[in-house]
């Protein structure tokens, strides 16, 4: 079997999905499917992932074990970020930190510390309220 190819080999597009089709039973689905994130990587992309997944998404332990620097390392992963359509940098809307700063959130919990805030009044800060 051949593996799955997510982009056109002549223009370069997303390819979709229009038939699915079970071998045991003959059963055939026509429609249009989309392919997953990872169905649009080159093989190059794809292996980087699968390196990089099993060194626990640690890149210093992808240098010694393919023997390339951290800041191509760094290059190859933006790379794979852009391929799978995300902005590299970009915080995702439910990664967005609250309302406050580090800077403030350092002086909550300073002032916390010496006693100038209740434990309530505290989480009722760092919560952004």
């Amino acid at each position: 079997m051949n593996p799955l190819i997510g982009a056109c080999p002549v223009c370069g597009q997303a390819l979709e999905v229009t038939r699915l089709h079970c071998r045991s039973c003959d059963t055939a689905i026509e429609g249009h499917f989309g392919l997953g994130l990872f169905d649009r990587l080159t093989p190059e992309q794809l292996a980087f992932a699968e390196t990089f997944i099993r060194c626990e998404g640690k890149l210093n332990r992808m240098e010694a074990l393919v023997g390339l620097s951290y800041p191509t390392l760094r290059a190859r992963l933006n790379d794979l970020i852009g391929a799978m359509g995300f902005e590299v940098g970009q915080e995702q809307e439910d990664d967005a930190p609250a309302g406050i700063s580090d800077a403030e959130r350092r002086q909550i919990l300073d002032d916390l510390n010496v006693g100038k805030l209740s434990s309530e009044e505290a989480v009722r800060r760092l919560q952004g309220a």
